[in-house]
Protein backbone atom coordinates (compact mmCIF):
# COMPACT_ATOMS: atom_id res chain seq x y z
CA UNK A 1 0.00 0.00 0.00
CA UNK A 2 3.19 2.59 0.71
CA UNK A 3 3.79 1.89 -2.95
CA UNK A 4 0.36 3.02 -4.28
CA UNK A 5 0.88 6.01 -1.12
CA UNK A 6 4.31 7.06 -3.03
CA UNK A 7 2.55 7.06 -6.56
CA UNK A 8 -0.08 9.51 -5.14
CA UNK A 9 2.07 11.91 -3.39
CA UNK A 10 4.29 11.92 -6.42
CA UNK A 11 1.03 13.07 -8.63
CA UNK A 12 -0.31 15.19 -5.92
CA UNK A 13 3.69 16.99 -6.34
CA UNK A 14 2.52 16.54 -10.47
CA UNK A 15 6.27 14.52 -10.22
CA UNK A 16 6.82 11.92 -12.86
CA UNK A 17 6.06 8.57 -11.60
CA UNK A 18 8.86 6.52 -11.86
CA UNK A 19 11.12 3.99 -10.11
CA UNK A 20 13.47 6.50 -8.63
CA UNK A 21 10.48 8.47 -7.24
CA UNK A 22 9.07 6.01 -5.68
CA UNK A 23 12.04 4.59 -4.27
CA UNK A 24 13.08 7.54 -2.78
CA UNK A 25 10.00 8.19 -0.66
CA UNK A 26 9.86 4.56 0.48
CA UNK A 27 13.49 5.24 1.55
CA UNK A 28 12.81 8.56 3.10
CA UNK A 29 10.10 6.53 5.41
CA UNK A 30 12.64 4.68 6.71
CA UNK A 31 12.12 1.10 4.90
CA UNK A 32 13.63 -0.80 1.97
CA UNK A 33 12.09 -0.68 -1.05
CA UNK A 34 11.13 -3.68 -2.84
CA UNK A 35 12.38 -3.54 -6.81
CA UNK A 36 9.86 -5.75 -8.00
CA UNK A 37 7.29 -3.94 -6.73
CA UNK A 38 8.38 -0.87 -7.74
CA UNK A 39 8.67 -2.29 -11.12
CA UNK A 40 5.24 -3.67 -11.31
CA UNK A 41 3.91 -0.51 -9.71
CA UNK A 42 5.16 1.81 -12.42
CA UNK A 43 4.37 -0.24 -15.18
CA UNK A 44 0.68 -0.99 -14.07
CA UNK A 45 0.49 2.97 -13.63
CA UNK A 46 1.41 3.92 -17.35
CA UNK A 47 -1.81 3.49 -18.91
CA UNK A 48 -3.75 4.82 -15.68
CA UNK A 49 -5.41 8.22 -15.76
CA UNK A 50 -4.69 8.83 -12.03
CA UNK A 51 -6.83 11.79 -12.27
CA UNK A 52 -9.97 9.69 -13.44
CA UNK A 53 -9.30 6.91 -11.11
CA UNK A 54 -9.14 9.71 -7.86
CA UNK A 55 -12.40 11.33 -9.03
CA UNK A 56 -14.14 7.55 -9.49
CA UNK A 57 -12.54 6.40 -6.13
CA UNK A 58 -14.95 9.11 -3.80
CA UNK A 59 -18.12 6.94 -4.62
CA UNK A 60 -16.80 4.00 -2.00
CA UNK A 61 -15.51 6.78 0.17
CA UNK A 62 -18.78 8.94 0.74
CA UNK A 63 -20.53 5.83 0.93
CA UNK A 64 -18.90 5.43 4.46
CA UNK A 65 -20.46 8.61 6.14
CA UNK A 66 -23.93 8.44 4.72
CA UNK A 67 -23.68 4.91 6.55
CA UNK A 68 -22.87 6.13 9.75
CA UNK A 69 -24.90 8.81 9.87
CA UNK A 70 -28.32 6.58 9.38
CA UNK A 71 -30.15 6.40 12.84
CA UNK A 72 -29.21 3.39 14.85
CA UNK A 73 -31.26 0.24 14.64
CA UNK A 74 -32.64 0.91 11.90
CA UNK A 75 -33.35 -1.48 8.82
CA UNK A 76 -32.41 1.20 6.57
CA UNK A 77 -28.67 1.43 8.14
CA UNK A 78 -27.90 -2.29 7.49
CA UNK A 79 -28.51 -1.72 4.03
CA UNK A 80 -26.60 1.47 3.78
CA UNK A 81 -23.63 -0.50 5.61
CA UNK A 82 -24.28 -3.56 2.88
CA UNK A 83 -24.16 -1.19 0.17
CA UNK A 84 -20.88 0.46 1.49
CA UNK A 85 -19.34 -2.78 1.52
CA UNK A 86 -19.80 -3.23 -1.77
CA UNK A 87 -18.41 -0.52 -3.44
CA UNK A 88 -15.14 -1.19 -1.31
CA UNK A 89 -15.04 -4.13 -2.29
CA UNK A 90 -14.99 -3.10 -5.98
CA UNK A 91 -12.34 -0.30 -5.45
CA UNK A 92 -10.33 -2.87 -3.42
CA UNK A 93 -10.82 -5.24 -6.56
CA UNK A 94 -9.30 -2.64 -8.54
CA UNK A 95 -6.31 -2.02 -6.65
CA UNK A 96 -6.01 -5.63 -6.83
CA UNK A 97 -5.43 -5.44 -10.30
CA UNK A 98 -2.68 -3.21 -9.70
CA UNK A 99 -0.52 -6.20 -8.27
CA UNK A 100 -1.88 -8.82 -10.70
Amino acid sequence: MEYVYAALILHKLKKEINEANITSIIKATGESANDAQVKALVSALADVNIEEAIKAAPVAVAAAPAAAAAPAGGGEAKKDEAAAGKSEEQAMEGLASLFG
